[in-house]
């Protein structure tokens, strides 16, 4: 086991309702989780939670052999090495797409960060675009930016908000395919979130379907 999600419960405020209910899940590394529901499930909450954008109620999340929450701690969102993917990709405009890449780096030398600026372009087969600004590339070349931007810093989990939404229907399962590669080259422990049931079924190894907050089924798709 690698990620524990354990009795975790969160409530916005102003609401009477909980957003999250008793959710637990255990991930193990390198697997590739899709959390699956309609809008207003809660899914994308869960990430949040995850990502430490929320604060849980009550319950624990452990990512590795770290505790990034329960009721004695909480490791904000830049210390618990979560690479996140947002549905509008939120590439810096003005930044190329290598600065893009190389932002999140620190601690490394201009040399190292330019060899992992290069891996990364190359594992998403973008290396001919990195003096290009995200306006100058397509829906789909900006999502691989992005992943590789997730991917740079070398983060121990990868999220993924909807990361399909914002694609042509033409170009999604495209897209989708290339994504898969691409987590199964870097052999991540991944989360998305989704409402569509083909994504969920050509990306994860298992699928948690949540309806109200409340996880109602753990399906194993492929191995």
């Amino acid at each position: 086991m690698f990620i524990s999600i354990r009795h975790v419960n969160f409530q916005y405020p102003h609401t009477k309702e909980l957003t999250i209910e008793d959710f637990s899940l255990n991930i193990n590394q390198g697997e590739v989780i899709s959390i699956l529901g309609n809008s207003g499930s809660g899914k994308s909450t869960v990430l949040r939670i995850i990502a430490g954008l929320e604060i849980p109620l009550s319950g624990s999340i452990t990512i590795g052999d770290k505790v990034v929450v329960d009721k004695h701690t909480f490791i904000p969102p830049e210390k618990r090495e979560v690479g996140m993917v947002f549905q509008d990709y939120a590439l810096f405009p003005h930044m190329t797409v290598e600065k893009n890449i190389q932002f999140g780096l620190k601690g490394l030398s201009k040399k190292q960060k330019q060899m992992r600026t290069e891996d990364m372009l190359s594992l998403v087969d973008m290396s001919n675009f990195k003096k290009r600004y995200p306006y100058e590339l397509s829906g789909g070349q900006q999502q691989r930016i992005a992943l590789a931007r997730a991917l740079a810093p070398a983060p121990s989990l990868l999220i993924f908000d909807e990361p399909f939404s914002n694609l042509d229907a033409e170009i999604q399962i495209k897209i989708r395919d290339e994504l898969a590669e691409i987590l199964k080259k870097a052999r991540i422990t991944s989360i998305f979130v989704t409402h569509d049931q083909s994504d969920a079924r050509a990306l994860a190894n298992r699928i948690v379907y949540i309806e109200e907050g409340k996880i109602t089924e753990v399906v194993q798709n492929k191995q």
